[in-house]
């Protein structure tokens, strides 16, 4: 386990740095995408850490149906402002 995810506060604000540094040019991310932040970590400790910042509002989730990705919250077109028929 790296020592970053051993400190919480550190491992949620270098996903807000990552996702804030990427937004330029992607606003939505897979799962998978932060297993690059993560290498040397489990899965399920990355999810800890991203499902904590949506609880905390500092991101959220958007929905294809399908697919569910993450955005930092108010950050590109989410889901819940997009026109539904």
């Amino acid at each position: 386990m790296s020592d970053l995810l051993d400190d919480k506060e550190a491992a949620k604000e270098a996903v807000v740095a990552w996702m804030t540094k990427k937004s330029k040019s992607k606003t939505k991310f897979y799962f998978k995408d932060f297993y690059k932040l993560f290498p040397d970590d489990k899965p399920r400790m990355i999810k800890k850490v991203v499902n904590k910042l949506v609880q905390d509002e500092v991101l959220e989730y958007w929905s294809s149906g399908s697919t569910t990705m993450y955005g930092l919250k108010g950050s590109g077109i989410q889901h819940s402002s997009e026109k539904e028929d």
